[in-house]
C-alpha cells in the first residue's frame, strides 16, 4: 500500500510540472504569437509613425550572448582544467569551489550594482558592459559543470595516454576534455538561459536603447536586449501584446539554442567517442 501511494504521488508531481510547463508555454504562445509579423521582427521602432520593431533589440541579444559566452567559456574552462588536472593544494581548491558556489547564489541586481561601478563607470553603458557582467554571473556555472564532467572522465585513459607517452597538457587536449565536452556544452546552455533571461543586471550596465548597430559598434553602445524590451514595453509603455510577442520570440530562441548545443554535444562524441 505504501509502495503504491508513494507511486501514484510520483506520478501526479510529475504530471502537475509536465501541466504547469505546457500551460505556460502555450499561455505565452497563444498571447504572443497573434503579435507577430515579419514588420515587427524585421524594423526598428519608429516614433514618428508609432511603429514597434524589434530588430535591434533581437540583435543586441545576439550580440551579447556571442560577447558573454567568448569570455566566460575560456575563463570557466581553463578554471576547470587548472583545478582539477593541476592544483596539488586541495585546500585553496576547496577555497576557490567555494568561492564560485557563493558567487552563484548572490542575486543579479548585485551584480548589476557591481557592473556599473566596474564596468559603466569605465566604459560607458554599453552591451560590453553587460557582457562582463553577465561573464562574472556565469563563470560559476561553466566552471563548475566542467569540473564535475571532468571528474568523469576514467583516470585509466589518462594513465593509457600517459603510458604512451604524451605530456600533460596532450594529454588533456586529446583525451580528458573531448571526453567532457557534454558538461562543457552544459553550461553553455544554462548560461545561455540564463543571459536570455537577465534583465537587471543589464538595466544597470547595457541600457535599454533601441538602436540598430553592428557587432562591434553594438558593443560599445547602450542596446536594449530582448527581456529588457519586454520590461520596457510592458512597465512603462503598457504594450502587453508587443510583451507577449517579445516572450514568444525568446521561447522559440531558447528551444533553438538547445536544439543547436544538443547537435554540437552529439557531433564531438561522434568524432570522439570514448
Amino acid at each position: 500500500m505504501y509502495v503504491w501511494v508513494m507511486r501514484m504521488l510520483l506520478w501526479l508531481a510529475a504530471l502537475a510540472t509536465a501541466a504547469l510547463t505546457l500551460f505556460l508555454v502555450g499561455y505565452v504562445l497563444l498571447r504572443g504569437v497573434p503579435n507577430l509579423s515579419w514588420e515587427f521582427i524585421s524594423t526598428k521602432p519608429s516614433y514618428l509613425s508609432g511603429s514597434i520593431g524589434i530588430l535591434p533589440d533581437i540583435l543586441n541579444t545576439v550580440y551579447i550572448v556571442i560577447a558573454t559566452l567568448l569570455i566566460v567559456i575560456p575563463l570557466g574552462v581553463g578554471a576547470a582544467v587548472y583545478l582539477t588536472e593541476y592544483a596539488t593544494n586541495k585546500r585553496i581548491v576547496g577555497v576557490i569551489e567555494y568561492a564560485a558556489e557563493a558567487l552563484s547564489g548572490i542575486p543579479s541586481i548585485i551584480y548589476g550594482l557591481v557592473g556599473m561601478l566596474m564596468f559603466s563607470n569605465n566604459f560607458g553603458t554599453c552591451l560590453m558592459a553587460g557582457a562582463l557582467t553577465l561573464a562574472i554571473m556565469n563563470l560559476p556555472t561553466i566552471m563548475r559543470n566542467t569540473q564535475e564532467s571532468l571528474k568523469t572522465v576514467p583516470q585509466s585513459y589518462r594513465e593509457g595516454a600517459f603510458g604512451l607517452g604524451a605530456g600533460k597538457w596532450r594529454v588533456i587536449r586529446t583525451v580528458v576534455l573531448p571526453g567532457c565536452i557534454d558538461g562543457v556544452i552544459t553550461g553553455c546552455i544554462l548560461s545561455v538561459g540564463r543571459i536570455l533571461g537577465e534583465s537587471a543586471a543589464l538595466l544597470f550596465t547595457a541600457g535599454f536603447a533601441h538602436s540598430l548597430n553592428g557587432f562591434f559598434e553594438g558593443l560599445g553602445s547602450a542596446g536594449a536586449t530582448l527581456t529588457v524590451a519586454m520590461y520596457v514595453y510592458a512597465k512603462e509603455q503598457g504594450e502587453f501584446g508587443v510583451a507577449f510577442g517579445i516572450a514568444a520570440i525568446l521561447m522559440v530562441l531558447a528551444f533553438l539554442i538547445n536544439l543547436a548545443a544538443t547537435a554540437v554535444a552529439k557531433h564531438f562524441q561522434r568524432r570522439n567517442p570514448i
